[in-house]
């Protein structure tokens, strides 16, 4: 989930107000896309389909990159420019399953790989850390691109996938021709997360607090228990997402991985100070600590219905980017964006290679 103290910035408008403003807001996309130019000529309209129109990948692969054997999917042509879709929490690669389709047939190459702990990405070794601090994430997508022999490519993701792709747009953005952000700048400040939130913030952060006690560590560690409580968090967090038990199935087969719990648990615990990182990522996280400008072309995804979700239209991130910038808000869409309104997603990334 994204960073509670970027929503805590402008919770200060009340409950009642954040209501108000999210209730009148319009999906911007389609306006967007169909003005948007560039030199080639009109940017491609992505083709209008039902979400859950596809429910698998054509291709499934792993590569041997830094710390891991990770697992993704890759769709579109082999030499066409580069997507990378970067999942979040409780969520995996099916959160791409549409998003994937319709952007490998405007030609793209399509990455959608499983983040440390998820789906078939493995540890290459008993002996690594089972580290989940953010900087250690976006290494492995780094290590992956090294492994992929891919230099540059368009970022988009959700979630922990927002956080990873701000950082590596942050830290290395010659990695990065475009981004496209959902909940905005999502970078974790440990230092400022050690601060308490409005009350209404600490509540839809419920789960971060119970995987800090025992108790929580066993539901994590509970295979039942585990997949009960991430189908939890899909309902209270995308209330309008009529999901199928197929679909969340599909998904929660990615929770069986053997460092599932260990991931989920340190990410968790490493973001409200419970516990150290490893000294390895140390210059990395007193870089994010600044909190980095991001100045690579980006489009930011607000999901009216998410409740993290800041009241603002993006006012409370947007100096974070100073290149060239996008804010659209989504209505009636809330937190697994791309699985949920696939169309909008894809497009938004088309437009954000073209900014």
């Amino acid at each position: 989930m994204i960073n509670r103290r970027t929503f805590s910035k402008a919770v200060g408008l009340g409950t009642g107000a954040a209501a108000i403003s999210l209730s009148g807001l319009q999906n911007q996309a389609s306006a967007a896309a169909a003005s948007h130019r560039t030199s080639g000529g009109p940017t491609p309209t992505v083709p209008t389909i039902t979400p859950g129109t596809h429910t698998t990948f054509p291709t499934l692969k792993q590569v041997k990159a830094g710390v891991l054997d990770i697992g993704y999917a890759e769709a579109g042509p082999a030499h066409g420019p580069v997507v990378i879709l970067l999942h979040g929490w409780p969520y995996d690669i099916h959160s791409y399953v549409d998003v994937a389709p319709l952007l490998a047939d405007l030609g793209y190459r399509v990455i959608v790989p499983y983040l440390r702990g998820h789906g078939s990405t493995r540890f290459l070794s008993s002996r690594t850390p089972r580290n989940a601090e953010q900087s250690a994430i976006a290494l492995d997508i780094i290590a992956l691109m090294d492994a992929l022999k891919i230099h540059r490519a368009v970022f988009a993701g959700f979630d922990w996938g927002s956080r990873t792709a701000d950082i590596i747009a942050a830290l290395w953005p010659e990695r990065v021709k475009a981004l496209v952000s959902t909940s905005g700048y999502v970078i974790t400040n440990v230092k400022a997360q050690l601060v308490p939130a409005a009350p209404a913030v600490e509540h839809n952060w419920w789960y971060q607090w119970y995987f800090a006690t025992d108790r929580g560590k066993q539901a994590m560690e509970n295979l039942e228990e585990r997949i009960a409580l991430c189908r939890y968090v899909w309902t209270l967090v995308s209330p309008n997402w009529n999901f199928s038990d197929a679909t969340f199935d599909r998904t929660a087969q990615a929770f069986h991985n053997p460092d599932y719990a260990a991931i989920v648990l340190y990410n968790y615990r490493w973001r409200i100070g419970l516990i150290e990182g490893e000294p390895r990522y140390d210059r990395y996280e007193k870089l994010l600590a600044a909190q980095p400008p991001i100045h690579v072309p980006t489009i930011t995804l607000d999901p009216a219905l998410d409740p993290f979700t800041p009241p603002g239209d993006g006012a409370a991130y947007r100096d974070h980017f100073t290149g060239r910038y996008e804010h659209r808000t989504i209505a009636n869409i809330g937190h697994n964006l791309p699985q949920e309104a696939p169309t909008i997603f894809a497009q938004a990334v088309v437009d954000a290679d073209r900014l």
